[in-house]
Formats: C-alpha cells, sequence, structure tokens
C-alpha cells in the first residue's frame, strides 16, 4: 500500500480531470496547490515510482480524427503467455494489454490510423505466433475514461 498525504491526494484527483493545459503544467498546478512546480515534480515522481501513477498523457479520440480502434481477444497457453505479450507490446498501436482469468486470456486495445493497419498487425501477430486473434471492433462508443476519487 502506498501512503498519501493529502497534497499527494489532491494531485491525483486534480490531474485526472483537471490537468492544466499551459507550457509550464506543474507550475500552474502548484500555484493551485500552494507549492512550488519543483514540488509537484518530486511528487509525481515518487508516485510514479511507487506505482500509483502509470502515466499522465491524453485520450486522444481516433475515430474523430479519421482513425480506428478495436479490442482484441486471443487464447494463449500458459507457458506462452510472456512470449505472446512481448509480441503484442511490440506495437506502439497498443495501449493497453492485460491477463485475464478466462480461456481468451490476452486482451487489448489497438489503434491505428486506418482498418488495413490493423488487420496487418492481427496477421504479423499470427504468423509471429500461430494463434488466432479475435478482432472485436468498437460498434458504438458508450464511455471512455475513468475518474478515482482518492480519499
Amino acid at each position: 500500500m502506498i501512503y498519501l498525504d493529502d497534497v499527494d491526494k489532491t494531485i491525483l484527483n486534480t490531474i485526472q480531470y483537471d490537468f492544466p493545459l499551459d507550457s509550464r503544467p506543474y507550475k500552474k498546478l502548484g500555484e493551485r496547490l500552494g507549492i512550488s512546480e519543483d514540488e509537484v515534480i518530486r511528487r509525481l515522481g515518487r508516485l510514479h515510482d511507487e506505482g500509483a501513477v502509470r502515466k499522465i498523457g491524453p485520450v486522444i479520440n481516433r475515430n474523430s480524427i479519421g482513425g480506428t480502434s478495436t479490442l482484441v481477444a486471443v487464447n494463449v497457453p500458459d507457458e506462452r503467455i510472456d512470449e505472446v505479450a512481448s509480441y503484442i507490446n511490440e506495437y506502439t498501436e497498443v495501449s493497453h494489454n492485460y491477463l485475464r482469468p478466462d480461456r481468451y486470456n490476452i486482451w487489448f486495445t489497438l489503434s491505428a490510423s486506418e482498418k488495413g493497419r490493423i488487420y496487418e498487425i492481427l496477421d504479423e501477430l499470427k504468423a509471429k505466433t500461430g494463434l488466432e486473434f479475435i478482432n472485436l471492433p468498437t460498434k458504438r462508443l458508450f464511455k471512455i475514461g475513468v475518474r478515482f476519487n482518492i480519499r
């Protein structure tokens, strides 16, 4: 368990949906919180090192800028999980890759500028692994994003 003081909690709550769009976002965030830019950076660095923060970055709606995305599932033998996951992770188009406790045990999201690139990646993965990848393209988006209320 990671220890979070009140400032850490406020930083985590703020960066989720109110991250300053500024040339010096950590300075702006520090001004809001009454701490220095260096203190914000130090705290976020510690929270990252301890595993509380994986990444700070935008969520881009690929469909609105001419791209496409899909969810992919694959049934991987237990002894090949790390091998297959490493092949999947070679692609910059993969944003999430998870091991799940079910028949289809690896699930990942894949985004590209066009559907053809999605099929190309899936064909390459099939050739590398000999496995069948189930392509589950989005039919309709209901929600993206999650907010954790850090208390």
